[in-house]
């Protein structure tokens, strides 16, 4: 690991990180069988016109919006875990220097530094605002 991380200091946010996964992996579990349900109630015929299934079909939207969000967090967090088995956590993946204590305790599966995840948010950005 890099001097900036300590053992204990992996060790905890290791812990941090697969508590994380264990919510996420429970809070999608759940919107997953709460949107088969809502399926198979929208199929028995729950829906009587167009409007409440246009209700419907909206919540089941953003039931599954939600578990895609967590299935990106999810994936975050099996990457950062990873780089702790490789020991390669702490460590920029651009730079290749630390990745400081304070950034990985309030964002844990941060992979670059904040020089370089400033860099990467500039040359990434979407489309910018309009010139007039």
């Amino acid at each position: 690991m890099p001097a900036s991380l300590t053992d204990a200091q992996v060790r905890e946010l290791e812990a941090m990180l697969r508590s994380r996964l264990q919510t996420l992996t429970d809070e999608t579990r759940r919107l997953l069988v709460e949107y088969d349900e809502a399926r198979y109630g929208h199929l028995a015929g729950e829906v009587h016109d167009i409007g409440e299934q246009s209700v419907a079909d909206l919540l089941v939207d953003l039931e599954l919006a939600d578990v895609d969000r967590h299935i990106e967090e999810i994936r975050d967090i099996e990457a950062a875990l990873l780089r702790i088995a490789g020991r390669a956590y702490g460590i920029c993946i651009d730079c290749e220097g630390p990745v400081d204590y304070e950034r990985l305790s309030v964002y844990p599966t941060a992979k670059r530094c904040v020089r370089c995840q400033e860099r990467h948010e500039k040359s990434h950005a979407g489309p910018g605002r309009p010139s007039f």
